[in-house]
């Protein structure tokens, strides 16, 4: 995905004027909340409704206030396959479409962005690449998600994620390894936040839809909460499980050869070590110089990489998530059952 970069000309600002701006940031307060408008929302149901089961993308344009990202507006990302020419096409098409914005005085500011997922595996590593693409142009922003198949449920699916700040210094370093993760504490589930989202729109908007509102509170999405039949969903869920618990296991396997060779290496060198100082025995008493015990130029004392642990921490998320859902659905399909079944007892006279 590309990302736009805004050219501002003015006048050089003075020294006063950049340290008030710096003292600003560094002071500012965390994201709490993402306040999105109806018609915003909307527009991403819309788009990643159409194209289901494809992954599509847009841009989230807005205002960051305080503790507040305002997502006041939003627009689609073509679809195309990976080709330089074409993401060249992609950022131009960014560009113009903030440039008619501004022209229209609409909010042109980008804050994020937004993309649908299939049953909730959007934890990759292609996302935590584009927040860490975002983060260099912008200094927050929100990846809204939003997923169709679970939204069939009558489940508005929509969740906003940020990446945590201990997990990007460890990601700008490359430093996923145990000692690491542990001198920061670090484990798989403080990789993303999810920040609150508050649907607002303006009064005349909200007025309208109370006109709009039907007589009846029953709706369409209240009648697919009560559908039993579960098997699509959960057999999609179940394979897209079981395709992870693959891959966790080609991770295991990784960290078993990784602690296979080191401990071989170890070995080899408590073998030299044993042989070195015999040797030094053996010229101490010719009253010879003794060889140093350690050589940096031998293989043997050359440390061996250790495997990053991103990959085996997102698939932990996605299976966390696979196992969520199956929990859930399954949950609400036993309480639909009692009812079910107490409402037939009830007529039964009982």
């Amino acid at each position: 995905m590309s990302t736009c970069k805004t050219h501002n000309v003015s006048v050089a600002p003075s020294r006063s004027f950049l340290q008030a701006v710096a003292t600003e940031e560094a002071v500012a307060p965390p994201l709490r909340v993402v306040h999105m408008e109806g018609l915003v929302i909307l527009k991403i149901i819309k788009h990643c409704t159409e194209f289901s089961p494809a992954i599509v993308t847009g841009q989230l344009l807005g205002l960051d206030v305080g503790s507040v990202l305002e997502v006041t507006n939003c627009f689609p990302f073509p679809i195309h396959e990976e080709d330089e020419e074409i993401e060249a096409e992609g950022a131009n098409y960014q560009l113009d479409m903030m440039r008619c914005l501004r022209e229209v005085n609409v909010d042109n500011n980008t804050v994020g962005w937004y993309q649908s997922t299939l049953l909730g595996s959007y934890q990759t590593v292609e996302l935590i690449e584009t927040f860490m693409n975002y983060q260099e142009n912008i200094r927050r922003c929100v990846c809204i998600i939003y997923d169709p198949s679970k939204s069939n449920q009558g489940v508005l699916a929509l969740k906003a994620l940020k990446l945590s700040d201990s997990f990007m210094e460890l990601y700008r370093n490359n430093e996923f390894n145990g000692e690491k993760l542990r001198e920061k504490n670090l484990s798989w589930v403080d990789i993303f936040e999810e920040i609150p989202i508050k649907v607002s729109n303006s009064a005349l908007v909200t007025a309208f839809m109370t006109e709009l509102e039907a007589d009846s509170p029953v709706t369409q999405s209240d009648y697919d909460r009560l559908q039993l039949s579960t098997n699509p969903f959960m057999e999609r869920n179940m394979e897209f499980m079981i395709e992870c618990m693959d891959d966790v296991s080609m991770e295991q396997q990784k960290f078993q050869f990784y602690y296979r060779n080191l401990s071989r290496q170890q070995a080899q060198q408590q073998t030299w070590l044993q042989k070195r100082r015999s040797e030094n025995m053996t010229r101490k008493a010719a009253r010879e110089e003794p060889l140093p015990e350690e050589d940096p130029s031998n293989p043997i004392f050359k440390p061996l990489p250790e495997p990053s642990r991103l990959d085996s921490y997102l698939i932990t998320n996605r299976v966390s998530n696979y196992c969520n859902r199956i929990n859930s659905r399954a949950t609400s399909v036993r309480l639909v059952l009692f009812f079910e079944r107490r409402f037939q007892i009830t007529d039964g006279g009982f």
